[in-house]
């Protein structure tokens, strides 16, 4: 009889009917996200977003190079009309790239001080100087001739010098800062007629009233002598690395007995 009973309540079970049904309607909406849940999403794709960016800006930057290049080769300065490479990041040992950091910006200050000196002495020759003629004449030759010789004579031979750690380069650096030093002095003392817009012609136009050019002479003042205590400054670093480094002016005819003046324009 128990058997019977068992069998007729198994028979009116439903044969269909899943004993793992599901609780919630597969088609309906996704449960809402909690609030940490939505911030780590939004995070992921801010970063997401970042990366993209760089990438796109890391591209830009390269096909901007492989232009330069296909145009130019290495060549990278001046910006306006590249001549030759220029870039301490890729060519200075980091030990001393804020050293040579140092002495460019300090030739940049030389090249606006001489643009600020040429157009004091503009200033002096509007106020009635009876030398202004000369100090307009020669400061625009300082401009031209003293930019593009400081650049060559010694700023690139001390920066070879620290790329190459060949004691040739120091000892031009040497030899034509050493007059650097001396014609920035000359240009502080600021003599009349000699195109300097310094420390005399600047007492002269405050004397006679001359508010502009001698503003402009205070300016240029400063920078001939910001410029000049730089130099003198890393001027004895430069000797003491060199001492260091073990350079000699043996090693220096050696190098300029093997390599000549080629071993200026070069690279290794």
């Amino acid at each position: 009889m128990l058997v019977l009973v068992c069998t007729l309540s198994d028979y009116h079970q439903n044969p269909f009917a899943s004993t793992h049904s599901l609780d919630a309607n597969p088609f309906d909406d996704p449960p809402a996200q909690s609030a940490s849940a939505q911030a780590a999403e939004q995070t992921r794709l801010e970063e997401l977003r970042r990366r993209e960016q760089d990438l796109e800006r890391r591209e830009a930057e390269l096909n901007n190079k492989a232009e330069h290049i296909r145009k130019h080769g290495r060549n990278n300065w001046p910006p306006f009309l590249p001549l030759i490479f220029h870039s301490i990041r890729d060519e200075i040992p980091e030990a001393s790239r804020p050293l040579v950091t140092r002495l460019y910006q300090l030739w940049l200050v030389l090249f606006g001080t001489l643009i600020i000196n040429m157009v004091a002495c503009i200033f002096i020759l509007i106020a009635g100087s009876s030398d202004g003629g000369k100090d307009l004449g020669a400061s625009i030759g300082y401009l031209f001739m003293i930019s593009i010789t400081s650049f060559l004579l010694w700023y690139r031979p001390v920066y070879n010098g620290y790329m190459k750690e060949q004691a040739l380069y120091y000892y031009l650096y040497f030899f034509f800062c050493g007059f650097h030093l001396v014609f920035s002095v000359y240009m502080i003392i600021g003599v009349p007629s000699t195109g300097s817009a310094g420390l005399i012609q600047t007492i002269q136009m405050f004397s006679r009233h001359h508010w502009v050019a001698a503003i402009l002479c205070t300016i240029a003042t400063v920078g001939w002598t910001l410029q000049g205590v730089g130099h003198a400054f890393y001027y004895r670093q430069i000797w003491a690395h060199h001492t260091a480094a073990g350079h000699t002016m043996e090693k220096a005819k050696t190098e300029l007995a093997t390599h000549g003046a080629k071993a200026y324009f070069t690279r290794g």
